[in-house]
């Protein structure tokens, strides 16, 4: 039974969009204020985003976060993949129980304890907090996320490609590096942008983690919101909101061209 298209579901879609975009909105059309008072409209201008280039502070910031970002990222993706292989592959061992709830326990653990837990070993270690800190930390916290990801895609794979490598001469290592790694790359490519993405909107962790040489940017948006909003956040902002937005977009043409390709070569090959 196909369902109508009703009003009463366009106005509740709309409003929904409304209640979720309309704030990025606003702030996208602000950053294009002359005034320096957010709240009141002076005319077209870029000036502020002039400004924001020439912000040391913020771009530092920016650059201590990318960096921690992608270093983080793809520790936790290399490890949150030997995790998942481990779980998925590894059988019963002794053990097994403990190390899956190690594995899974920072997904539901506040972020305030960890991050706090985290200062504590830190300190006892008698390790400086800096950049070294703070990807030791994002690379604790999202490793987990990587291990739920490529989990699920190991589980669901067909392991006799694998047993068919191995028939062949194949080690196991090649085996893997040669088959079931091609195969589960989309997986391990989307945990290490969930990784990359968690990173980079972290807050709470970073602030109990980093030291006065390694301000990451969310921690220096924070700081800086708690004395007013400045045009140059807004300007930021919706620079932030543009680079998504165009990566969103990029991931969907690729999908979506990738779709239509396996589907060609499946006709083509019913043809055949």
């Amino acid at each position: 039974m196909i369902r109508r298209f009703s009003w009463f579901n366009a106005t509740s879609l709309t409003l929904g969009f409304a209640f979720l975009y309309m704030p990025m909105i606003i702030l996208v059309i602000y950053s294009f204020n002359a005034s320096k008072l957010v709240t009141v409209w002076a005319g077209f201008s870029t000036k502020w985003y002039g400004e924001l280039l020439r912000n040391e502070a913020f771009l530092d910031a920016a650059w201590v976060t990318l960096k921690v970002a992608v270093i983080s990222s793809s520790i936790a993706t290399v490890l949150g993949t030997m995790a998942a292989y481990v779980l998925v592959r590894g059988g019963r061992f002794a053990g097994r129980t403990l190390f899956s709830g190690m594995i899974y326990a920072p997904l539901v653990m506040p972020e305030v304890i960890t991050g706090l837990s985290l200062l504590l070993l830190f300190i006892a270690v008698g390790l400086d907090r800096g950049v070294i800190t703070i990807v030791l930390a994002h690379t604790t916290f999202s490793m987990c996320y990587v291990s739920v990801v490529v989990s699920s895609r190991l589980v669901a794979f067909d392991r006799s490609l694998e047993e068919a490598a191995l028939d062949l001469g194949c080690t196991p290592f090649d085996a893997f590096m040669s088959v079931t790694l091609p195969m589960i790359a989309p997986a391990v490519i989307s945990g290490w942008l969930l990784a990359f993405t968690l990173s980079l909107d972290d807050l709470v962790i970073a602030s109990f983690t980093s030291g006065p040489s390694s301000t990451t940017l969310p921690i220096k948006i924070f700081s800086a919101v708690r004395l007013g909003v400045s045009p140059e956040i807004n300007a930021l902002s919706t620079i932030m909101i543009g680079i998504v937005a165009v990566g969103v977009i990029a991931a969907s043409l690729i999908s979506k061209t990738r779709i239509a390709r396996m589907t060609r070569d499946e006709q083509a090959a019913q043809q055949q």
